[in-house]
Formats: structure tokens, C-alpha cells, sequence
């Protein structure tokens, strides 16, 4: 090993190989001690409910924190997902409290085998969760505004990760020029 010693920089070099976690798994670590501390992760596991055939030990909880992962982690398939996440799998899990991750075959099961019941209830359990907590005093929504100024609420229920086309504005002489931030 080497090393170069300044008076504020301390540089040191080796030949052995050292893995780097993935760029977004500090995003998970700020999105795991968000649900601890706001105790959703405890109300995933008191009412959100599947009723299972075989998934051995594991909850609904372990499934959903490795889809939280794949949604934050931006990896185009599961497979890379997994592979990705493979020598960081345990201190992954445990930042949401769980021990073992489910290997890809059990999670797939556990998705081909889910009802719309659990869903619902983690769908009704964020929601809960988002209303109880507002970002401030004030009353405030989300959603677009059109050229005219006028706000319009948008809900996407799908979960699909590509955005919708955008649909055409009406051109008439009483509407400001159209302007779009987003390309």
C-alpha cells in the first residue's frame, strides 16, 4: 500500500479489489430511514395482507422493499436489478429492519400470485399516510397548468414507468403562446 500524506489530503492507494455500492443506494438509505421513521414500514407489515401460497419466510414486506429498490435503482430489467444489488443484498435489507432478501423466483411467484386486496391496501395505507402529513399549513395539491392558468390534478394509477404522449393544445387567438420546460 501507498500512501501520499498532505496537510489536508491523506490519499492511499492498494491492489486489492474493493466493490463500490451503487450509485443509488444512498437514495435507498434516505428512503428506508424516511419509512422507519415515519412508521410506514411497521403499518406495511400490520395491514397490508396477502394471502400466500408458498413464499417460505418471507412477508409481503420483503418483496415490497426490493421493488422499492428496483423503482429507485433506475436498472432496465430485474435480472440487472438483482445483479447489481447482489454483494450489497444483506446490508440492503437490513436498512429496512428484514434479514434475507427473496431470491428473483420467489418474488416472481409472489408477483404472478398477487390480488388486487393488497395492492389496494398499500395503495389506501400511502394515501393515508401522504394526507396525515402536508408539506405545509397551506392546502396544496400537485398537478399541471395549461397556458390559460388553469391547474388541473393529475393521478396516475397505472405505475407505469414511461410517460404518457403529450396530447396537442388548442391553438386559438385568446391563449398565450404555448411553453414547455420539459422537452
Amino acid at each position: 500500500m501507498r500512501s501520499h500524506a498532505d496537510a489536508t489530503v491523506t490519499i492511499q492507494t492498494s491492489a486489492e479489489a474493493v466493490l463500490s455500492p451503487p450509485s443509488w443506494f444512498g437514495e435507498v438509505v434516505l428512503l428506508a430511514r424516511y419509512l422507519k421513521q415515519q412508521g410506514v414500514l411497521e403499518a406495511i407489515n400490520e395491514r397490508v395482507r396477502f394471502a400466500r401460497r408458498r413464499f417460505g419466510r418471507y412477508e409481503v414486506i420483503d418483496f415490497l422493499v426490493v421493488l422499492f429498490g428496483y423503482a429507485i435503482s433506475g436498472e432496465r430489467t430485474l435480472e440487472a436489478f438483482y445483479q447489481r444489488l447482489q454483494p450489497f443484498a444483506d446490508p440492503f435489507m437490513a436498512l429496512f429492519g428484514r434479514d434475507r432478501q427473496p431470491v428473483r423466483s420467489t418474488l416472481s411467484r409472489f408477483l404472478a400470485a398477487l390480488t388486487s386486496e393488497p395492492v389496494d391496501a398499500l395503495r389506501s395505507l400511502f394515501l393515508d399516510d401522504l394526507l396525515s402529513r402536508p408539506l405545509s399549513k397551506e392546502k396544496q395539491t400537485g398537478g399541471l397548468a395549461d397556458r390559460a392558468g388553469n391547474t388541473w390534478v393529475v393521478f396516475d394509477f397505472d405505475g407505469t414507468r414511461k410517460a404518457a404522449r403529450k396530447p396537442a393544445l388548442p391553438q386559438t387567438e385568446a391563449l398565450p403562446p404555448a411553453f414547455s420546460a420539459v422537452g
